[in-house]
Formats: structure tokens, sequence, C-alpha cells
């Protein structure tokens, strides 16, 4: 079996994060809050790295929310750490590591386009272009062109975190 190639490494999965919290702030500079919901659990993990740098770097309050998707089963009922009332009129940025398919975060942007949203983001650290889904992310930290059977996989463990093509 073919050893894993590094997609981004640590200090290149900061940099990314730090570029999109920037569009995150350049795209709600007129608001004073934003929502920054995580898809469980890699997703929320790049949720909390994004929230913790747009807070860095700008005056705006980002409130946190864990999204329980079944990637498994995505038609199951989509479970949120905050109340839908909650995101009313409020300006979301759902977030993922990894867009493959599309099918998480379609189910995802469905979930929320129940509530009125003043706008309505999407994050991904990385980009596969392999859609079954007309979604797209607004924010991702790199676009890879892979083969169907190829893997990617992004591991923020303690400070050794990385993107790996399997």
């Amino acid at each position: 079996m073919q050893e894993p190639t590094v997609i981004l490494n640590k200090r290149q999965i900061d940099h990314k994060i730090r570029r999109m919290a920037y569009q995150v702030y350049e795209s709600n500079v007129n608001e004073s809050e934003v929502i920054i919901a995580g898809i469980l659990t890699n997703g929320f993990t790049l949720a909390q790295k994004i929230k913790k740098e747009v807070e860095r770097i700008s005056p705006l309050k980002v409130r946190l929310c864990k999204v329980t998707i079944n990637k498994k089963q995505p038609t199951a009922p989509v479970e949120t750490s905050l109340e839908l009332e909650s995101f009313k009129n409020k300006s979301l940025l759902l977030v993922d590591d990894v867009l493959n398919s599309g099918t998480t975060l379609i189910y995802g942007v469905k979930y929320f386009l129940d509530v009125p949203l003043k706008q309505f983001k999407t994050a991904v650290l990385v980009d596969r272009n392999h859609k079954k889904f007309p979604v797209k992310a607004d924010f991702k930290g790199i676009s890879l062109s892979t083969s169907l059977n190829e893997n990617v996989a992004v591991s923020f463990e303690k400070e050794n975190y990385a993107a790996v093509l399997e």
C-alpha cells in the first residue's frame, strides 16, 4: 500500500485558516455577530479554529454551533447545538473539513434553509471537485483534483495536524 501524501501540513493549514478568517470578516464587515456552524467532527474542529482567528483579527462576536449529520444516512434528521430561532436574521457560516461529493454539505445547507438568514456561506479546508450535488464552498483552503478511488483525510490531532491524500 502506498504511503499517504501530505497535501497540507500544520503551517499550511494555519495559513489557510487565517486566510478564510479574513474572508469571513470581509463578508461580514457590517455585522456585529456571525454564527459559525461546524459539521461534526472535523468540520466543528475547523470551525473552532476559524472562530478563534476571526475573533483575533476582528471585532466580530462569533457564536459556535455543532451540527450533527449522519454521513452514512444524510437524510436522517440534522441536529444542532443551537435552536433554529438563534439563527434568525443572522449571518451563518457552515463549515466542513473536506467537500467530497457534496452530500453532507447539501443536507447541512437544506437544514438551515428553513430559517430566514441575513447571509449564508460555506467553508471547507479541502474541496475535492467530485460533486454529485450543486453545492460549492464560498471559502476553501485548497481545491484538489483527485481520482475517485483516492481519499482525503484531515487530522487535527494535538499540534501535529495535516491533510493527506490516501
